[in-house]
C-alpha cells in the first residue's frame, strides 16, 4: 500500500516548479531561520546521550533542599494511622519505638539496625541496617516498628546548614524518601496479620508518653554482654513479645558508659557473632519485601540510558539489560583515609554480612597490633582492603571480571559496562577512567554523571545503592564502618538470589 512519499517523481517536480525560483529561494531561507532558531534554543545536548567517557553530565546546581511536605503528608496519611483499626492495630494495638536507633552515622550504618530493627541492605548504607533489624525484631515480638526519619552527619548531607528545611538544627529526611517496604509502614505479605510500621508522629498519639514502657538499654545489655548475635536477639525478643504493655520505647543509656547503645550494636555486628542471625534474617519478610523508594527508583530510570554498552557487539549471545553486564566497585576517597587509618588503629575487622564464610574475600586482622595502637606494617594491610591505591583498583577490577567470565559454562557472559561508585574527582579519576578504557571497559559511568532532579539528590547515595544492586559484579569495602555502604549492597545480592546463588561469588572486597 502506497505511503504518503510514494507518489511518481512527476508529481513533486511539478510542484516544486509552480512557485518557481524565488518562492523555492524564499521558502529554503525561511526553513533556514526556523532552524537556526530551533538549535539556539534547543541545544543537541538536550537530546543526544553523552557518549563521551571523560566527560561528565552537566550538574543541575540547587540552592536548598526539596521540602518534600507531599511525602510527609503521605507519611501521615498512611490507612495505619487510624485509632479504630482492629487489634493487632488501633489503640488497642502493640508498638515499640526504638529510640536508641542510631543517628548522624552513615546511611548504611542506620540501615542495619533498622533491620533488624530493618536489616543492613548489604548490596547497595549503615543507618539502613540498624533499622532493618530492629523492624524485624519488632516482628518477631508481635509489635508493630516505629520508623523515624534518617537523621544526617551535617558533613554527609548535599546543602549547607543554613537552608536546612525549617531551621532543622540536623538535616532529616522521611524513611519513604529512601526506602519502601514493611519498616517505611508498607505492607506485609498477603495473609500476614501482623501490625503495619507506624511514623514516629503517629507513636505519639496512639502511646501518649504517660501510656508508655520505658525500657533503658542499661537494664538489658549488661545480661546479654557478648552472646551470639541470634541470643541477643532472642533475649530482646522475649521482653518484648512477653511485656503486656501495649506501648513500650527502648532508651539510650548515657553515651559516656555506653558509647554504643544501640539494641545490635557496633561491636556485635563488626564481630563474627553476627553471622548467626543470617539464616533468619535472610528469609524474613522485613528483608525480602525491602525496595528502593519510588523517589530512587524513578533517578536510576532516568540515568538508565547512561549504562548502555557502547563497545563493539559481543562474538556470542549476551543479556540485553546492561545490569547482567555491569561490574559495579565502591572506591571512595577523600575523607576516607582517616576513617581507614582509624579503623586499623582499633584492628578491626569486616562489616556484617561481610563476615559471612559463603564469600569469597576474607579479612583476618593481621597479629601484631593491639586496641589504639597498630604497626606500620599492619596498618599498610588495612589501607590495601579499606583504601585500595590506583593500581589495585585496576587489578581487582581485571580479577573479577576475568573469574566471573571463567565460571560461564556456556560462556555466554560479558563484562562491558563499568560503575565507579565514588567521590572522586579531577586528574586521579579522569586517569582510572583512561587506565580502565584500555583495559577494554568501553562504557565507564560514575557517580558524578548520574543527572540528578533536587529530591534524588536529597538521597542520591541510596540511587548508587540501587544501581549496584543491580549489577552482575560487586566489589566493595569490607573493612568495618568502611564497608557499611558496601555491606548493604551485599544483602540485597544475596536476597535477590539466594544464599547458594553464584551471585555470592561475585559481591567481592578489597
Amino acid at each position: 500500500m502506497p505511503g504518503w512519499n510514494d507518489r511518481p517523481s512527476s508529481m513533486w517536480r511539478t510542484h516544486s516548479q509552480l512557485g518557481g525560483g524565488r518562492r523555492r529561494h524564499f521558502w529554503l531561507f525561511c526553513g533556514l531561520v526556523v532552524l537556526i532558531i530551533f538549535l539556539i534554543t534547543h541545544p543537541a545536548s538536550d537530546y543526544l546521550p553523552n557518549n563521551s567517557a571523560t566527560t561528565a553530565l552537566p550538574k543541575i546546581k540547587w540552592a536548598e533542599p526539596p521540602t518534600l511536605e507531599k511525602l510527609k503528608q503521605w507519611e501521615r496519611d498512611l490507612p495505619q494511622h487510624d485509632l479504630e483499626l482492629p487489634f493487632p492495630e488501633g489503640k488497642t494495638g502493640r508498638y515499640v519505638k526504638f529510640s536508641n536507633q542510631v543517628k548522624r552515622l552513615g546511611w548504611n550504618n542506620a540501615l542495619n539496625e533498622m533491620c533488624v530493627h530493618w536489616l543492613q541492605l548489604l548490596n547497595v548504607s549503615t543507618s539502613r541496617m540498624y533499622s532493618l533489624m530492629n523492624t524485624h525484631l519488632a516482628y518477631e515480638s508481635k509489635r508493630a516498628y516505629v520508623f523515624q526519619p534518617y537523621v544526617w552527619k551535617e558533613e554527609h548531607y548535599s546543602w549547607p546548614q543554613a537552608v536546612y528545611r525549617n531551621h532543622e538544627s540536623l538535616p532529616h529526611t522521611p524513611l519513604n524518601a529512601i526506602i519502601s517496604g514493611p519498616s517505611a509502614g508498607g505492607s506485609w505479605d498477603v495473609g500476614d496479620d501482623a501490625p503495619r510500621s507506624i511514623s514516629e508522629e503517629w507513636f505519639d498519639v496512639v502511646c501518649p508518653r504517660k501510656e508508655r514502657r520505658i525500657i533503658n538499654t542499661r537494664e538489658v545489655k549488661p545480661v546479654i554482654g557478648w552472646a551470639d548475635g541470634i541470643d541477643v536477639f532472642n533475649h530482646w525478643k522475649k521482653i518484648l513479645h512477653d511485656a503486656p504493655e501495649r506501648c513500650i520505647e527502648i532508651e539510650p543509656e548515657h553515651y559516656k558508659k555506653d558509647f554504643y547503645p544501640q539494641t545490635f550494636d557496633l561491636w556485635l555486628w563488626g564481630s563474627n557473632r553476627v553471622r548467626s542471625l543470617w539464616p533468619v534474617f535472610s528469609q524474613s519478610p522485613t528483608s525480602r519485601l525491602l525496595g528502593p523508594s519510588p523517589i530512587v527508583l524513578s533517578a536510576v530510570e532516568r540515568n538508565a540510558y547512561l549504562f548502555n554498552p557502547r563497545g563493539p557487539r559481543p562474538e556470542h549471545p549476551v543479556s540485553r539489560s546492561p545490569y547482567d553486564r555491569m561490574l559495579a566497585i565502591h572506591a571512595r576517597r577523600g575523607d576516607f583515609k582517616e576513617a581507614c587509618l582509624h579503623l586499623a588503629k582499633w584492628n578491626s575487622t569486616f562489616y556484617s554480612w561481610n563476615l559471612l564464610e559463603e564469600l569469597p574475600d576474607a579479612f583476618t586482622p593481621p597479629p601484631g597490633g593491639k586496641e589504639g595502637e597498630n604497626t606500620p606494617e599492619n596498618i599498610e594491610k588495612y589501607l590495601e582492603h579499606c583504601l585500595p591505591q590506583f593500581d589495585d583498583i585496576v587489578a581487582k577490577v581485571r580479577d573479577s571480571r576475568y573469574d566471573y567470565l571463567r565460571q560461564s559454562k556456556a560462556g555466554h557472559r560479558t563484562l562491558d559496562v563499568l560503575f565507579l561508585l565514588t567521590n572522586a574527582k579531577g586528574e586521579w579519576l579522569e586517569q582510572l577512567k583512561a587506565t580502565l578504557r584500555e583495559d577494554g571497559w568501553h562504557t565507564i559511568v560514575t557517580s558524578k554523571d548520574l543527572e540528578l532532579d533536587q529530591e534524588q539528590t536529597e538521597v542520591n547515595m541510596a540511587v548508587d545503592m540501587e544501581i549496584a544492586r543491580r549489577a552482575a559484579v560487586f566489589v566493595g569495602n569490607g573493612v568495618r564502618r568502611c564497608r557499611f555502604f558496601s555491606e548493604n549492597l551485599l544483602n540485597a545480592n544475596f536476597l535477590d538470589s539466594g544464599p547458594l546463588s553464584p551471585v555470592t561469588s561475585f559481591t567481592r572486597d578489597w
